[in-house]
């Protein structure tokens, strides 16, 4: 796997690319946002925020506009705001420095594995009213209009579609789309939910059980 670490201190990016490079990756390192959006197509992005030219929420606004790949920031912000607003712009993760290596290496597992094709075959495309999704190609389409989802957002309304009108729990959902050992906040939920409702353009679609969880709903 190819992964761009894009990161400006020499202190952290060192040891992290030789021991991504001991874990089996392939690793290109870039100091810089504008390199960043110039480097060569990889496997996964490892994106800071606090970068010498461009903003790293820039970064990843520009990365996720031409391109699916997964991003998992690494910043040292750690307020909810930050964290919510990365994944909202579209970051498939967010890690908070320090970090363990072990996690790290975990978290990249989590995001890439979703990624990979059934092995046991391939469904065929789910209809739901407007809503068509293929799981084969991961592409999902409102009214024949292709619809440009982040890695977890077409994960989570994969997972809803495969039982509409049946509720999915908040916990169900994490455990399921993130990780069993998902650490970070639950707000991550609510922001793909809510990012999942604008680019459908029916908020509908996706309804809220209070208290419960969500469930995808067949609109009349």
């Amino acid at each position: 796997m190819e992964v761009l670490l894009v990161e400006d201190d020499d202190t952290i990016a060192v040891p992290l690319v030789k021991g991504l490079e001991r874990e089996g990756f392939t690793v290109a390192r870039v100091a810089g946002g504008s390199d960043a959006l110039a480097a060569p197509a990889a496997d996964l992005v490892l994106l800071d925020l606090v970068l010498p030219d461009l903003d790293g929420y820039e970064v990843c606004r520009r990365l996720r506009a031409r391109s699916d790949v997964p991003i998992i920031v690494i910043s040292a912000r750690s307020e909810e705001v930050d964290r919510v607003v990365g994944l909202e712009i579209g970051a498939d993760d967010y890690l908070v420095k320090p970090f363990g290596f072990r996690e790290l290496v975990a978290r990249i597992h989590a995001v890439t594995r979703r990624r990979q094709p059934s092995r046991t075959g391939d469904p065929d495309p789910v209809r739901i009213g407007p809503l068509e999704l293929d799981r084969r190609t991961r592409r999902v389409r409102m009214d024949g209009e292709e619809v440009a989802l982040t890695a977890k957002e077409f994960d989570l309304l994969a997972l809803l579609a495969e039982d509409p009108g049946a509720v999915c729990t908040r916990q169900a959902i994490l455990e399921a789309v993130w990780d069993a050992h998902w650490y970070g906040p639950t707000k991550t939920l609510d922001v793909h939910v809510a990012s999942l409702r604008r680019k459908l353009g029916d908020p509908t679609m996706i309804e809220t059980v209070r208290g419960v969880g969500f469930r995808l709903c067949d609109p009349p």
